[in-house]
C-alpha cells in the first residue's frame, strides 16, 4: 500500500450529504476484483449523461479539478453498501484524502485498508475548506498526516484527529497483508517450532 506523509494538493468540492456507494461507483462497474480502471466510473451518473457524454457542470469535469487529489464533501459520505470498489474508485481516480463531517463506517474503514485518509472534522471547518475548495486551481490544501494538520490557501491551519494506529498504518503503508509480514520472522519461528513439536502435522 502507498504511504501517505504529506499531501498538497487541488481539493474539490462535493456539498452533498448522504452520497452511498452506488453513487460513488454504480453496480454496473462491479464486475471486476482489480483495483485500477475504475477511476473513469467514479461518480458516473453525475460525471456523464445518458449517451456517455462529460456533463460539464460536474465538478470533476471542470479543467480546476480534473487532478484533484482532495476531496471535501457532506456528512454520511459512503453511506449504503460495503462495496470496496468505492474507495479502489476514488484512488484511481487519484484522490489520496476525503474530508467530511462524518463518513459511513465500513466505507471509513475500506478506506484506510486502501491508502485514502478520510478525515472527520466538525461542519464549521468543513464549510470553511469547501469555501476554500470553491476557489478552483487555487484551491490547494496541504494535508500533514505526521503533523495531523490542514493548512490552507490563506496559510490558516486545522488540525484533526486520528486513531494512532491507523496514523502508523497510512504512515507506513500497512494494509493487513502488510501488518501480517512484519511479524514473518514471529511466524516462521512459530512454524518451526510447530514442524518439530509434530513432524506429523
Amino acid at each position: 500500500m502507498q504511504k501517505f506523509t504529506k499531501l498538497t494538493g487541488v481539493a474539490a468540492p462535493f456539498p452533498l450529504r448522504n452520497v452511498d456507494t452506488d453513487m460513488i461507483i454504480p453496480k454496473q462497474f462491479l464486475k471486476t476484483i482489480k483495483r485500477t480502471g475504475l477511476g473513469t466510473a467514479l461518480f458516473y451518473e453525475l460525471r456523464y449523461d445518458q449517451d456517455g457524454k462529460e456533463n460539464p457542470d460536474f465538478v470533476l469535469n471542470k479543467p480546476a479539478y480534473r487532478k484533484a487529489e482532495i476531496l471535501v464533501t457532506g456528512e454520511n459520505f459512503g453511506c449504503g453498501s460495503s462495496r470496496e470498489h468505492a474507495p479502489w474508485a476514488l484512488m484511481d481516480f487519484g484522490f489520496r484524502c476525503v474530508i467530511a463531517p462524518d463518513f459511513a463506517d465500513i466505507f471509513y474503514n475500506n478506506c484506510f485498508q486502501n491508502g485514502i485518509l478520510a478525515i472527520k472534522l466538525p461542519q464549521e471547518q468543513v464549510d470553511k475548506l469547501m469555501d476554500d475548495a470553491e476557489r478552483g486551481a487555487n484551491a490547494t490544501l496541504t494535508v500533514d498526516l505526521e503533523a495531523q494538520e490542514i493548512r490552507g490557501p490563506d496559510g490558516g491551519v486545522i488540525r484533526f484527529d486520528i486513531d494512532p494506529f491507523r496514523k502508523h498504518c497510512l504512515l507506513n503503508g500497512l494494509d493487513n497483508i502488510g501488518l501480517t509480514l512484519e511479524k514473518e520472522q514471529a511466524i516462521k519461528e512459530y512454524e518451526g517450532r510447530l514442524a518439530t513439536a509434530r513432524p506429523w502435522a
